[in-house]
């Protein structure tokens, strides 16, 4: 039995980016339940909304219903909250507009959150390749680290069964929705399928560092506001050989990986802004 789902995409400025989203999920595999594309422009000073919009066609045809709804103020909560007061079915799936999934990532994620007990899954993530040569040694090592390859990860595609949706209202104000959303589930709730999705890595070494020191600041919050939610953290700080054995198998991304955290320590307490984008 499979769950009719409702595909919710936050997007701001993706012009050039949603258009290949959407076409990635319109050639999806029937998964036998209903699908719904929600797209909230939010904040866009580019053509985001009339780019969806000219998808409609070819989401009907395919037998899926695509809206776009435009927010006037930009911001991730905001239009997560819209996207959940539009949806129409209980499985949602959360999205980031520069994700493409394969032809089979939706009828499995339908699959696997068809049943009534709260259920967190995501797919396995592909990196694209990146253009600068320092992205793509960085995302080498990354992709070894233990949130990758022990835990249900959920960067960039997330989603959940009605019941587990339940577990709170309207998204925090916080930088890490991502992992507020993983957090509610415990570890044994949380599910890593081996259906893929392409999701890209931030350009060169600046945008890196700023990317991370962005995403260690959306730790600690959850940590300051929600401390309760640590404890289903599932994935432990490796040890020396842990390390070394990862940097053995990847010695440039190790070298790209380690100067990234570096700089990021180096340049703790400057807070610059809150949204990076590094394409």
């Amino acid at each position: 039995m499979s769950a009719s789902l409702s595909v919710i995409i936050p997007a701001h400025d993706e012009a050039g980016w949603i258009g290949a989203c959407l076409s990635s999920l319109i050639a999806s595999e029937p998964g036998g339940g209903a699908v719904e594309i929600v797209v909230v422009a939010n904040g866009c000073s580019d053509g985001t909304a009339a780019e969806a919009r000219a998808m409609g066609p070819a989401a009907e045809a395919a037998g899926m219903a695509l809206r776009v709804i435009e927010l006037a103020e930009g911001g991730k909560p905001g239009a997560l909250d819209a996207g959940d007061a539009a949806a129409e079915h209980g499985v949602r799936v959360y999205l980031d507009a520069d994700v493409t999934v394969a032809p089979d990532l939706l009828a499995a994620l339908a699959r696997e959150l068809s049943g009534e007990a709260a259920r967190y899954a995501s797919g396995t993530v592909v990196l694209c390749r990146a253009r600068s040569a320092f992205s793509r040694a960085y995302g080498r090592y990354w992709m070894l680290l233990p949130f990758n390859t022990q835990d249900v990860g959920g960067f960039g595609l997330f989603a959940m069964n009605a019941a587990g949706r339940a577990r709170w209202g309207n998204w925090p104000r916080i930088i890490a929705d991502d992992m507020f959303a993983r957090l509610n589930f415990a570890p044994q709730e949380r599910v890593k399928l081996p259906q893929r999705y392409h999701w890209p890595l931030v350009e060169g070494f600046g945008n890196l560092v700023r990317v991370r020191r962005r995403q260690d600041r959306g730790v600690r919050e959850i940590a300051e506001e929600f401390p309760e939610l640590m404890k289903n953290e599932a994935v432990a700080r490796p040890g020396g050989g842990a390390v070394l054995l990862r940097a053995v198998r990847a010695p440039l991304g190790f070298c790209a990986y380690a100067l990234v955290a570096l700089s990021v320590k180096l340049s703790r307490g400057r807070h610059g802004t809150l949204w990076v984008r590094g394409r």
